[in-house]
């Protein structure tokens, strides 16, 4: 089959084996660029949802601006970037953001809205401000839904940074852009692999993650009765 063919020949060009086109070099830049993406959104989304979840404001408008927010044409972004901040880093980084955000932002509001009001009210009853509340009662209990919410970010980041390509970047993305742009379509294949591998690989991780990873009594609260 010529598929198979074309991947045998992608993984056993010298060029992919060693050098600045090699298959380590384009993965490690995906992995980072695709780091970066979710940390910064982290960053953003998990304290705002916290802080929405626990005081209940907000969340209609959450709800809208996330589902907004996932319409929005990634390439399209990425193009209004690079005419607003020039080749580089953040013209990626921005929609990549973008795309990150809403799935974190709503887990993370759903996550402690979902906390038992018995043991919110009681945590307050034995003297703990709402802080304390939200870091050591909802905090561990929204940790399932915040690691689900971690898992669709990461898939959907690692499948879309091949974006990158088009402003001149790194990551997979080169393999798949450059093997269209010249028709070796056994880079395009093989590029497109490796995206669908890393995309498998982290829901891999994050199930281990959520297996091995959460407390027992955080776990149980997880098992269908």
């Amino acid at each position: 089959m010529n598929w198979l063919n074309w991947l045998s020949d992608f993984f056993t060009a010298p060029d992919h084996l060693s050098g600045p086109d090699s298959i380590v070099r384009r993965v490690t830049e995906h992995l980072v660029l695709s780091g970066e993406a979710l940390l910064f959104a982290a960053l953003i989304a998990v304290p705002l949802g916290l802080l929405i979840g626990y005081t209940g404001r907000g969340v209609t408008a959450v709800t809208a601006l996330a589902g907004a927010a996932r319409a929005l044409p990634t390439l399209g972004l990425v193009t209004l970037a690079v005419l607003l901040a020039g080749v580089g880093d953040t013209a990626v980084l921005v929609p990549l953001v973008a795309l990150a955000a809403p799935p974190l932002l709503v887990a993370a509001v759903e996550g402690v809205r979902g906390t038992d009001p018995d043991v919110r009210d009681a945590a307050r009853g034995i003297g703990l401000t709402h802080p304390q509340v939200l870091r050591q009662v909802c905090l561990p209990s929204a940790a399932p839904t915040l690691l689900a919410g971690f898992r669709t970010a990461t898939v959907q980041v690692i499948a879309t940074a091949t974006v990158a390509a088009y402003v001149g970047l790194g990551g997979l993305g080169r393999y798949v852009i450059d093997g269209l742009a010249t028709r070796q379509y056994a880079v395009t294949v093989g590029g497109a692999l490796l995206v669908v591998l890393l995309a498998v690989a982290a829901q891999l991780f994050f199930a281990l993650l959520a297996r091995f990873a959460l407390p027992p009594g955080v776990r149980a609260q997880q098992q269908p009765n």
